[in-house]
């Protein structure tokens, strides 16, 4: 679908200059941030970012063919005289309702995934199971902020049947942002976790930024969460007046005859990892009951848009970059979760390795974003992994923390401390033999993924 350049004109004002248009009819197939990437028949923002300047790249758009650009105020003089642009007070803000714009256009359902923890793999079984209804469309890797969301919707055309938009969170008013430029038709919390506690301060506030993507989600869609969370159910009802769809997961072994007609119930048979939903058999490629948790919004969404499904179903889902991955070594298992860590899905990671037969060990990265109970959250997992079959963890830190943890450490043989990567393979494979599994775990910003090729 491409902008005209009246489009443009109905949502960022008059464009300036327009007689200097070789076309006077010039329309724009795409919107370009990239000034690397750009071409010739694509309309260039210039987007002011922590570490870049959009408007530092103009001259280079221009020498590569670009018809026109939108600006923010004060910036003409970048500009050669006569060139074609439109002037805008804030440039996010302009790409943010180009993006509205095209969403309104597609006129297709949109999905909005949210949560402290799991959007991502949601995301990805989401895309795969409703496959069936057509092209999906949905968030590149975790291209799930301001900017990312609306390349999403932008990257979006009219034969995609169903949008899946990720949306994370840095704060209070972002999640609005970005329902507001996206307005999903369904909505899925996945959860409300410690993540990003340390910015918020408070689970009641990531619940409070968490519940905001309802504030454009349509009157007549839905919202789909986890059962048994209180504060989130009462925080959703101040803020949301429609439908609520909550999602449980039991063991069949002890809760199959249970039943709550108020939930969509699904039960998860630890034996065979099935997961029994409407007397339908679903086996899926991640493992953990977390992971089948996450199913729960999936067959939700899917159920939403009408899609059956056979007596018995097998879904074999794509892994991304260090999440639920798993790597043979020449004699150790890896378990891959080198993206990022939250003390809630750590245990559950912990919980997936300690399935397996023979030794266990463990390379931990701190956690960040945990604020002020920073320090409480790490020696709370220390003594869950301290109580657990782990033989023996690696935990990584920076100076400052490596001198109180190893006081509190000091009597549990179990745990070695780090402040840097490089000998942490070297270390592991000391204490492995063949057969063994490891689970590596940890904040984005440790880079774990770089210790896995060391390991034996």
């Amino acid at each position: 679908m491409d902008f005209s350049v009246s489009d443009v004109n109905k949502i960022l004002g008059k464009i300036k200059n327009w007689e200097s248009l070789t076309n006077p009819f010039q329309t724009f197939k795409k919107i370009s941030l990239d000034s690397r990437t750009i071409l010739n028949y694509d309309l260039f923002i210039a987007i002011k970012g922590k570490n870049f300047d959009g408007h530092d790249f103009l001259k280079e758009v221009i020498k590569k063919g670009a018809k026109a650009v939108v600006i923010q105020n004060g910036m003409q003089n970048l500009l050669p005289d006569e060139f074609p642009f439109w002037i805008v007070p804030d440039t996010l803000e302009a790409f943010q309702k180009l993006a509205l714009f095209k969403r309104r256009k597609l006129n297709i359902p949109v999905v909005g995934i949210t949560g402290s923890v799991g959007k991502t793999t949601t995301k990805e079984m989401m895309g795969e199971v409703l496959k069936q209804l057509g092209n999906i469309n949905l968030t590149h890797l975790n291209y799930n902020n301001e900017i990312g969301v609306g390349l999403t919707i932008l990257g979006s055309d009219l034969k995609d049947k169903v949008l899946i938009l990720e949306m994370g969170m840095r704060g209070i008013g972002q999640i609005e942002n970005l329902s507001k430029f996206s307005e999903p038709d369904i909505a899925v919390i996945t959860n409300i976790g410690s993540s990003h506690i340390g910015i918020l301060g408070s689970k009641e506030n990531i619940t409070h930024a968490k519940c905001e993507i309802t504030k454009y989600l349509n009157p007549k869609g839905v919202v789909i969460i986890p059962s048994n969370d209180i504060f989130l159910e009462e925080t959703l009802k101040k803020n949301w007046k429609g439908r609520i769809i909550k999602v449980e997961l039991l063991g069949i072994d002890q809760n199959y005859k249970r039943s709550n007609k108020k939930n969509l119930q699904g039960f998860f048979n630890s034996s065979n990892k099935s997961i029994i939903i409407e007397d339908k058999i679903f086996e899926i490629s991640y493992q953990g009951f977390h992971n089948a948790f996450n199913f729960m919004f999936v067959y939700a969404v899917a159920k939403e848009f009408g899609v059956e499904f056979k007596q018995t179903n097998k879904f074999n889902f794509g892994s991304q970059n260090g999440r639920n991955k798993i790597f043979k070594s020449n004699k150790t298992t890896i378990y891959d979760e080198t993206y990022n860590a939250s003390p809630e899905s750590l245990k559950a990671c912990i919980e997936i390795l300690l399935e397996n037969p023979n030794n266990h060990f463990l390379i931990f990265g701190s956690m960040q974003e945990l604020g002020t109970k920073s320090k409480k959250y790490h020696k709370d997992l220390f003594d869950f992994i301290n109580k657990s079959d782990i033989k023996k963890c690696i935990f990584i830190c920076n100076k400052d923390d490596e001198i109180y943890y190893s006081n509190y450490l000091k009597k549990r043989s179990k745990f070695l401390l780090f402040n840097e990567i490089n000998k942490v393979g070297e270390t592991i494979n000391k204490y492995t033999k063949k057969g063994d599994f490891i689970l590596v775990k940890g904040s984005r910003c440790w880079q774990l993924e770089r210790i896995i090729k060391t390991i034996d």
